[in-house]
């Protein structure tokens, strides 16, 4: 333990040093390469938001309901940035968006956070929950981190989502070399004959991939009529012969010293109530006409799953960006999206958009970034209810997760942004505080999107724990509250940076006359203790808290 800590002082006062040298530099935010401040003007881009902002529209009618107004620029940037990096924005970004011009800023911002590393780290580590779970899996044969590093790298050169699909699915080779073959080995069993487990295969590729919850077919027939599939027009109860045909494409999967190979093994099943095991063949569950018969079972498999025709794929993620844009999926659950029926607005709409823009990720985020239901406000001069909610007429309100408050009381504690391009040191620092306080605070595992209420635990430690401590105390070379009662050039701009660095907006008049009272003629230590209290009530508020 004590060589631990002992490190961690070292790094520490090794990053004090970084960074007060950083303090003399004024390196200006560059501008995004792919940012153009037309695009969201461009006639193909304009019809689909234009086709989705009415389906919205047509349902508020239709309900009866009213939507709120748009919200300010900043709150949108804060939404943007907590999705895509896990984060809030830096002061020195909000300064940017303030220079720009209104019609401007929604691109800026969007082209900016997509073109940082952070947002490929962060939605890669929230895909690889859908992926491979958040165990460590199987020892050895299972890297992990190794997954989760190259899921990022794809999407950091953004990467077609239909390729990196086929790629997870059909992949070989050793985990190491092939890190896409970690969504196989994450399965593996001892009591498997040391084969990945085709059953719980079958039930990641139809949850994470499709967006449906086939697996509960596994055991028996649907009986209560939950699962339809068949066609459209003649739909069917699912069986349990469906989930265990669509399992017989992992069936000739192998793991040996080679890694992951293919087998020309068959798969067999006993069937509930059968006397004894039979051969299943390799079947889709629906839309059979859809599949080929060129390549390996697996590869027969991917193309099938990404297959531009198959709808379920492309509205499976767009469901999953929404979810990770607004903290609510459009088809609660995530993972359980129908075969057929009545869709939510902007669904099948945007499925549509991305599959004829060739499942360009990045080209999806935009797309809902640009939506008016994203910019809505969370508050309205109505009573707002849960029928508002649901229906998108307001922005929801939804819990952090841990790791976004983490990233948010650590980036509202520096002036300057903390990213891939910040120093090794701040890095490992961010790095460390944030895991130690996620360890506190609870991850939220695999069901990241169902809802869960605040414990007092979480808020004991919101209000006492060691990162609120550390990050409010004074220290002119990490904490933005002694650099704020240092610099800052009168008490109303000392205010104003507060709230701009920790909750992404400017105080109102109240606010900002309450907190005038409180600083106004001190000086010295008692000056930066009030902007420490400042601070402190600022990130225990419940809005800091809160995608709003």
């Amino acid at each position: 333990m004590w060589q631990r800590n002992l490190l961690f002082v070292g790094l520490s006062v090794l990053g004090l040093i970084v960074l007060a040298s950083r303090l003399l530099s004024n390196d200006p935010i560059e501008s995004p390469k792919d940012f153009d401040a037309t695009r969201y003007q461009q006639p193909e881009i304009r019809t689909v938001l234009d086709q989705v902002d009415s389906e919205f529209e047509a349902s508020w009618r239709e309900q009866g309901i009213t939507s709120a107004g748009t919200t300010d620029d900043l709150t949108v940037a804060r939404r943007l940035s907590l999705g895509l990096t896990g984060t809030i924005p830096s002061l020195e970004e909000i300064r940017v968006l303030q220079s720009l011009a209104d019609e401007q800023r929604l691109d800026w911002w969007v082209s900016r956070l997509l073109e940082d590393r952070r947002y490929a780290d962060y939605v890669g580590e929230r895909l690889a929950r859908a992926y491979v779970g958040t165990d460590n899996g199987p020892f050895i044969v299972f890297r992990r981190r190794r997954f989760v590093t190259w899921l990022s790298d794809q999407l950091h050169v953004n990467k077609p989502y239909d390729q990196l699909v086929r790629e997870l699915i059909s992949d070989k080779g050793i985990w190491t070399n092939s890190p896409s073959t970690n969504f196989l080995t994450v399965t593996l069993d001892e009591d498997n004959n040391g084969k990945p487990d085709a059953i719980r295969l079958a039930g990641r590729t139809t949850r994470a991939f499709l967006g449906m919850r086939i697996d509960c077919l596994q055991c028996h027939d649907d009986n209560l009529g939950t699962m339809n599939l068949g066609v459209k027009d003649d739909p069917r109860d699912g069986l349990q012969s469906d989930f265990h045909h669509l399992a017989a494409f992992y069936g000739g999967v192998r793991f040996s010293l080679f890694g992951v190979t293919d087998s020309k093994d068959e798969y067999e099943y006993q069937y509930l109530d059968a006397d004894e095991t039979e051969i299943v063949a390799p079947t889709p569950p629906y839309s059979l006409d859809l599949l080929s018969n060129e390549g390996t079972q697996r590869e027969q498999l991917a193309a099938w799953v990404t297959h531009d025709q198959n709808k379920p794929f492309a509205r499976a993620m767009v469901n999953r960006i929404w979810a990770l844009l607004t903290g609510k999926p459009l088809v609660e659950p995530i993972d359980a999206i129908p075969l057929y029926g009545e869709y939510p607005p902007a669904l099948e709409t945007l499925a549509d958009d991305f599959v004829k823009h060739d499942y360009d990720l990045r080209h999806l985020v935009r797309m809902i970034a640009g939506t008016k239901v994203f910019r809505l406000a969370s508050r309205a001069d109505f009573e707002v209810t849960q029928e508002h909610e649901d229906a998108w007429a307001v922005f929801p309100l939804t819990r952090l997760r841990p790791e976004q408050v983490a990233g948010g009381m650590i980036q509202a504690a520096s002036l300057t942004t903390i990213d891939a391009d910040s120093h090794i040191i701040s890095q490992l620092i961010r790095f460390n505080e944030q895991n130690q306080f996620i360890q506190r605070y609870g991850d939220t595992g695999e069901d990241e999107f169902e809802g869960r209420a605040g414990t007092i635990a979480q808020r004991l430690l919101m209000m006492n724990g060691q990162l609120v401590k550390d990050r409010t105390k004074p220290n002119p070379f990490m904490n933005a509250t002694t650099r704020i009662s240092t610099l800052a050039p009168s008490d109303e701009k000392a205010v104003e940076t507060c709230y701009l660095t920790v909750l992404s907006r400017l105080p109102s008049a109240a606010e900002q006359a309450h907190f005038l009272k409180l600083i106004s003629g001190t000086n010295g230590d008692d000056r930066s203790e009030r902007l420490e209290d400042l601070y402190w009530v600022l990130v225990n508020g419940t809005e800091f808290s809160w995608n709003h």
